[in-house]
């Protein structure tokens, strides 16, 4: 059984991967608007995982996700989540 703390690193390692793949692809070209790329392909499954465990309960999931309710709907408004 994989501890918290082991996902963690394991989520780590999978972004590192995906972007030593990324300035691989880039052939040379500059990278542009790293940050804003990689949280968005991060944050908005996040955001649909952590509703869905907590069963479309957004309050629920706010509190899993170490947010405020507010800055939840925010977010799904962002991301077009319903």
């Amino acid at each position: 059984m994989n501890s918290p703390i082991m996902n963690k690193c394991e989520l780590s390692n999978s972004v590192k991967s995906s972007l030593d793949q990324y300035f691989k692809d880039l052939d040379g070209e500059s990278p542009h608007a790293l940050y804003d790329m990689v949280l968005s392909c991060i944050e908005k499954p996040l955001l649909e995982y952590a509703l869905q465990y907590a069963g479309g309960n957004q309050s629920k999931a706010a509190e899993i996700l170490g947010l405020n309710r507010n800055t939840l709907r925010k977010k799904m408004k962002q991301y077009h989540i319903e």
